[in-house]
């Protein structure tokens, strides 16, 4: 008996010894395919190509993501007044582009409210139209990029050079701070790096600073700095990048009245001259000031007291 247990202990060893290895080789796998899955959550998500089919106008987030935005919030270009000569610069570098000619990036800069932002969008609406052959959708497409996340052009920049498309990158209120230096990933994309920009790619700013920093940044500069000279000017040279500065000045009273009238043209408001001439010009003395921003605030407010539902561009 002692014999057979000893024979049959020895015939089961290798049985038991194979079942441990399986066992271990088992349980090795599933630590790997733990370890893999958590490499795979940490690891930067595959960029997907975006459908530019779908809308005219984006919304970039860092990552890849261009969020299609269906419904621009925009001014028809026959309401912004007083910015002549501006809207017409624009147009014709914007039609330009659109063809594939030579173009120049644009700062509009200036003062608060005066259609900067608004001529940005109504160029790009009013271009992509009279483009769009047979289809509702233009060969411009307008990405909107938030001041925070300029250092992730490059990444914008590499989709927009696979795209067929053509794209107006427009960045709303672009300024800098002292200790800011995010932009010199702009600098490299509008001017500079062994790729420059893409041949498809133009880019509009907007903002209330010319040079982009404000004078006590500058003078802080030139009284801190080592170089300061040279400091100075590598942040004043950004906009030199941008071959057309459009300026944008507070209106006159004027003008301001010919934004009320074309307002409340548009949106067949029905008030006396004399008592709509009256009512803005006290509404702009609240405000402390004439611009855009303050014409349409006031038309809000009228259309409000009248009961009357404001007509979408």
């Amino acid at each position: 008996m002692a014999r057979q247990k000893s024979k049959s202990a020895v015939s089961n060893a290798p049985r038991k010894a194979s079942r441990k290895a399986k066992s271990a080789l088992n349980g090795d796998a599933a630590v790997l395919a733990r370890i893999a899955d958590a490499l795979e959550r940490l690891a930067p998500r595959r960029p997907v190509a975006p459908d530019l089919t779908v809308a005219d106008a984006y919304v970039w987030h860092p990552g890849g993501q261009l969020a299609a935005v269906p419904h621009v919030n925009r001014v028809g270009m026959s309401l912004l007044k007083g910015i002549d000569r501006s809207r017409d610069t624009l147009i014709e570098n914007t039609e330009r582009f659109a063809k594939g000619l030579p173009a120049n990036n644009a700062l509009l800069w200036g003062a608060r409210g005066m259609g900067k932002s608004s001529l940005v969008k109504a160029a790009h609406a009013t271009v992509n139209a009279s483009h769009a052959k047979g289809s509702k959708r233009g060969p411009l497409k307008l990405v909107e990029i938030h001041r925070e996340d300029i250092e992730s052009l490059p990444e914008l920049m590499t989709i927009a050079r696979n795209s067929s498309f053509r794209f107006i990158v427009f960045c709303d209120d672009l300024s800098f701070d002292n200790d800011d230096t995010s932009y010199k990933s702009l600098k490299a994309v509008l001017d500079g790096g062994v790729e420059g920009r893409p041949e498809n790619v133009i880019f509009y700013a907007t903002s209330n600073r010319r040079h982009l920093m404000s004078r006590d940044m500058i003078e802080n500069e030139r009284s801190t700095g080592i170089n300061p000279g040279e400091a100075v000017e590598e942040k004043v040279s950004l906009s030199d990048r941008f071959g057309l500065w459009l300026g944008f000045h507070r209106c006159s009273q004027d003008e301001f009245l010919a934004m009320i009238d074309g307002y409340v043209g548009h949106h067949g408001l029905n008030v006396p001259a004399d008592e709509l001439r009256r009512e803005a010009l006290e509404w702009s003395t609240t405000r402390g000031s004439r611009s855009g921003r303050v014409a349409w605030q006031f038309i809000q407010d009228l259309a409000g007291r009248l009961g009357v539902m404001l007509k979408e561009d």
